[in-house]
């Protein structure tokens, strides 16, 4: 577990031990996807690693003009680990993006983005070191069809765990042992279908380097997620891109899919990426004070205060999607009230119970797997060490049952909230960006929010949908 290589020479006795025929470059986008070009390991050489792999950059949504379309994939060959799903030996190899027209790390890669973030701490004086801990969390589903057209829309999601299925002819019989909505969290076989297929993904997931610590069935039907180690900021978002990829691969090789959506069941929980989160500096967690609430340091409380005064805004990077809003609902342990508490999950930021100074953390329990590691670890930590700088200090403590709460008196406690919808976000990033600057250029900031409202908002606010045709068409 861990690093495979550590130079390019490990590099290449990494793959001369290996047998490997192929070096697959990958990339991130502005959305977080994952991108690959795959070159045959004879025309590897030191100087193509050193200074880089040319590619289409205008093919890319949302990156270059095409006509200054070239641009250069730098490996950074410590990330690299052979891939287990292929047939013939394959080492991936991450990389940065780097612009020939500015002689610079491109402004619009988010690995790049990300990397920034961390020269920034550093700079700041703040700390030397952050750490993230995100927890995605993934539906299994064994059949989904969509329908999107003029005159119809629609979806229908299969699996063999939920309780539509109860009256359903399966092959082999119909157990009729499920979780039913909200009751998925750690019951055993037979209720927990997904034993083998999460066993099967923590191993492969230890085989291309995390760190796995445990798996369990979630709360809701046919959902799981399987816990990994922390890292530093760009090593822990790498980490995701590795963790999703392994996710969908193993459950796709096993005749089911996966998906790492907020909001796929109505009435059921959704999927969310919580986030613990820590500065450290000389060796020292600055977020631990013994006998504080929860052991958390002024500084650590004026990280939130920082998170919280800039959520609106960081809600576009870390709740990316239309479908992100829908999530963000009381109940469904999914908090959009922007208070903190230890050890209570319906507030937006919880403190872990009984952490000493290595373990002390906020853990930011809003975020999603819609956002792009990169640029989501880098916004709240932007936010965050605004609030250091400025002392800004959070609402809370507050212990009680927060969805339980009415809106007025939400109001009246004077707790913010997040933004209700991906366009809410937007137009707060929009006018509150100051605090990502040294960081996000704003050419960067501009192209996200254009991409989003053509991509997310624009299309979703222009569909009707079946609900909307139950409660409307009888007008």
């Amino acid at each position: 577990m861990g690093k495979f290589v550590n130079n390019v020479a490990e590099f290449f006795k990494f793959c001369e031990e290996n047998d490997v025929e192929f070096v697959d470059l990958r990339f991130t986008d502005i959305k977080g996807a994952w991108h690959h070009l795959t070159y045959r390991m004879s025309a590897v050489n030191e100087d193509n690693l050193t200074n880089g792999f040319p590619f289409d950059g205008s093919s890319i949504e949302a990156w270059q003009p095409i006509n200054k379309s070239d641009m250069i994939l730098k490996p950074d060959v410590e990330t690299a680990f052979l891939d287990p799903f292929t047939a013939d030996s394959t080492v991936i190899v991450i990389c940065d993006v780097y612009d020939i027209y500015k002689g610079e790390l491109y402004e619009k890669c988010p690995r790049s983005i990300a990397k920034k973030a961390l020269e920034y701490l550093n700079e700041s004086g703040l700390g030397d070191v952050a750490y993230f801990g995100p927890e995605n969390e993934f539906f299994i589903f064994d059949d989904v069809k969509i329908v999107d057209n003029i005159n119809e829309a629609g979806y229908k999601v299969s699996s063999d765990e939920g309780e539509w299925a109860d009256n359903e002819d399966i092959e082999g019989g119909n157990i009729a042992h499920r979780p039913r909505t909200k009751g998925g969290y750690f019951p055993v076989m037979p209720t927990d279908s997904m034993v083998d297929l999460r066993a099967e993904m923590m191993q492969v997931l230890e085989e291309v380097g995390l760190e796995v610590v445990l798996g369990h069935h979630e709360v809701a039907q046919a959902q799981g997620e399987i816990g990994i180690k922390f890292g530093t900021l760009v090593e822990a978002a790498d980490n995701v891109q590795k963790y999703k990829y392994v996710v969908k691969m193993v459950a796709h090789l096993n005749g089911k899919t996966a998906t790492f959506m907020p909001k796929p069941l109505f009435g059921d929980n959704g999927n969310g990426m919580h986030t613990h989160q820590s500065i450290w500096k000389d060796g020292k967690n600055l977020f631990y004070k013994d006998g504080e609430y929860g052991n958390l340091s002024e500084t650590a409380l004026h990280y939130v205060g920082g998170i919280f005064k800039h959520a609106r805004a960081v809600a576009a990077f870390t709740n990316a999607s239309t479908n992100s809003y829908k999530r963000l609902i009381p109940g469904f342990e999914a908090p959009s009230i922007l208070t903190y508490s230890s050890q209570n999950r319906s507030a937006s930021c919880r403190i872990p119970y009984g952490a000493g100074e290595a373990a002390t953390r906020i853990e930011m329990r809003f975020p999603d797997s819609t956002a792009c590691p990169y640029l989501a670890f880098a916004a709240m930590m932007m936010a965050g060490l605004d609030g250091i700088k400025n002392k800004e200090v959070p609402v809370g403590p507050m212990d009680e049952d927060l969805f339980e709460l009415s809106l007025d008196e939400i109001r009246e406690k004077g707790i913010p909230q997040l933004p209700h919808t991906l366009r809410g976000s937007l137009e707060a990033l929009i006018r509150d960006n100051d605090f990502l600057k040294p960081v996000f250029t704003q050419e960067f900031i501009d192209t996200y929010q254009h991409y989003k409202f053509e991509t997310q908002v624009w299309p979703d606010e222009a569909r009707p949908t079946a609900y909307e045709f139950k409660s409307t068409f009888s007008c």
